[in-house]
């Protein structure tokens, strides 16, 4: 399993941050890789939302995954899974409110991303390219967060 944890100041309320996060049908207009969201369910963000985000790699290839949240506590945190090509992930994320200092009013968000290898071509990936799998998540992560951040 490898472990990827990245933090972003946004600097706006967490109510804000929030809606605008878990606002599925319009991850398309923030998220700068994100070309399509399909969603599987009905109804508000939480925990049992399924969805599918079509994103354009570095590469330029794009790749489809599919979303459930297996957790959530609004305005606070959630947690996603998703059942990769040759892994599994999940990727929780935390709205901390910034109550003191110059940034007070904003919001701390952090997603720890976990990912375990399900196939042996997986595991066998993971061993060789581990740490530039791990650089090229958090590099995704962080452009995610920024994305975030200039939306909110």
């Amino acid at each position: 399993m490898s472990t990827v944890v990245v933090t972003r100041l946004v600097e706006a309320p967490v109510e804000d941050v929030w809606r605008v996060f878990t606002d599925l049908p319009r991850r398309c207009e923030w998220l700068s890789t994100v070309t399509e969201v399909q969603l599987l369910t009905d109804g508000p963000f939480g925990q049992g939302t399924v969805w599918r985000e079509t994103r354009t790699m570095p590469d330029d290839a794009e790749i489809t995954e599919e979303f459930r949240v297996a957790e959530c506590v609004a305005p606070a945190e959630f947690v996603v899974e998703s059942p990769g090509i040759g892994a599994e992930y999940r990727m929780a994320y935390t709205f901390v409110p910034v109550t003191e200092g110059r940034h007070r009013g904003g919001t701390m968000v952090t997603v720890v991303q976990d990912g375990t290898p399900t196939a042996p071509a997986g595991r066998f990936l993971a061993m060789v390219f581990g740490g530039l799998a791990a650089r090229t998540v958090e590099g995704a992560l962080r452009r995610d967060l920024d994305d975030l951040a200039a939306a909110a």
